[in-house]
């Protein structure tokens, strides 16, 4: 099966991304098992070293494997590299843990091993997760996914750029590189969150790359249960945001709140459809999160999340409006290939290189406009 237009991901409930209050086994299993309105679900092998796998198998014991859309990432080391605290584990085409004639090993053991755990023979879709430069450039990497792909282990292909937002020239020029390739790309993408992501959108509709998009819900602003106020667990990754971006959002979002209103829709299937408005996105994966003290419950969240319209809700111009509303455009640092980065090149951060500014150039955009940070 093709991912459907919503998805739901093993990062949501709280146990293998610190988001929200973490849920019972019982509880993650009933809010992973596709059904309900949602038949797409997507895990990567980093979470929870593996747990999360685990966990999503047995959501999946006995469903049809033809009823739902299976969505698996690799990138991080889990087995040979060694966790980095918040960093995680390094990627696995760290120069320090082999080489790129090893890059095409990795990736079969790694895909394997996922499947093994999950109790399934292949994905629909495999993407390579959270990729350092190397993982975007080099024919290695992307012979070796072809190769997974050309023996059924996967259906189709994908990039997952991340965690944090940006990689925005790395993408596109991914694109150009491998397009034939590449099948699916996963993009933060919301209305408050509209920059840098929707920069990818003309070279992903060029290339036929359909896109899921991610982080629908803003942290979790557009479930419409986070206040002024709100308290986060110690290691909630939303701690790592900027001061006040509860107060502005939902500034914003009582701006936005009269077009969800006009067309029946809360707030969360507001962000969704207008990401599903952009036209190569085809899937939205928002992060399913029990708040503390909330009067909505994560099995809720599911059922507003089932209920997002297929189609396409909004008008051009509410669509614009919403973006209007939401523009973030310089609000960040961004990862990837940034003018801002000086100095050596991080496993998640490097300088503009001659390539990457002519494929700026192709594609009309300024890196000293757009993809720096405003201040």
């Amino acid at each position: 099966m093709q991912p459907s237009h919503t998805a739901v991901g093993t990062w949501s409930g709280g146990r293998f991304m610190r988001f929200g209050e973490p849920l019972s086994d019982e509880r993650l299993v009933s809010l992973l098992r596709p059904g309900g309105g949602i038949d797409t679900v997507i895990t990567a092998d980093a979470y929870g070293a593996g747990e999360a796998d685990t966990l999503l198998g047995t959501a999946l014991e006995g469903v049809p494997r033809e009823s739902y859309s299976l969505v698996g990432a690799v990138g991080h080391d889990i087995y040979d590299g060694q966790r980095l605290g918040a960093k995680g584990y390094a990627r696995f085409t760290d120069p320090e843990l082999r080489g790129p004639g090893e890059f095409g090993d990795y990736l079969r053991r790694a895909t394997e091993l996922s499947l093994r755990r999950i109790g399934v023979d292949a994905f629909d879709v495999l993407l390579l997760h959270n990729p350092d430069r190397t993982g975007y450039t080099s024919p290695e990497v992307w012979e070796g996914l072809a190769s997974l792909r050309a023996e059924g282990l996967a259906h189709a292909l994908g990039v997952a750029p991340g965690p944090a937002n940006g990689f925005t020239l790395d993408v596109i020029d991914c694109l150009e590189r491998f397009g034939e390739l590449i099948d699916w790309a996963m993009v933060i993408l919301n209305p408050m969150e509209p920059w840098p992501g929707e920069l990818v959108l003309p070279a992903a509709r060029r290339h036929g790359v359909r896109i899921i998009g991610r982080v629908v819900d803003y942290g979790g602003l557009f479930w419409d249960d986070v206040l002024p106020g709100h308290t986060f667990a110690e290691q909630d990754h939303r701690l790592h945001r900027p001061g006040g971006w509860i107060e502005a959002g939902r500034e914003r979002l009582e701006r936005m709140r009269p077009i969800a209103e006009r067309h029946g829709l809360t707030p969360m299937q507001l962000a969704c459809a207008w990401d599903l408005a952009q036209e190569p996105v085809r899937c939205v994966a928002p992060t399913l999160i029990e708040e503390p003290d909330s009067p909505k419950p994560i099995e809720a969240k599911r059922a507003e999340l089932a209920a997002v319209p297929a189609g396409v809700v909004l008008s051009e111009s509410e669509v614009a409006e919403l973006r209007s509303i939401g523009d973030n455009t310089g609000s960040m640092a961004l990862k990837g290939a940034s003018p801002d980065h000086d100095g050596p090149a991080q496993p998640d951060r490097w300088a503009l290189d001659e390539e990457l500014e002519q494929v700026a150039a192709r594609w009309a955009i300024d890196p000293a406009r757009q993809l720096t940070y405003a201040g």
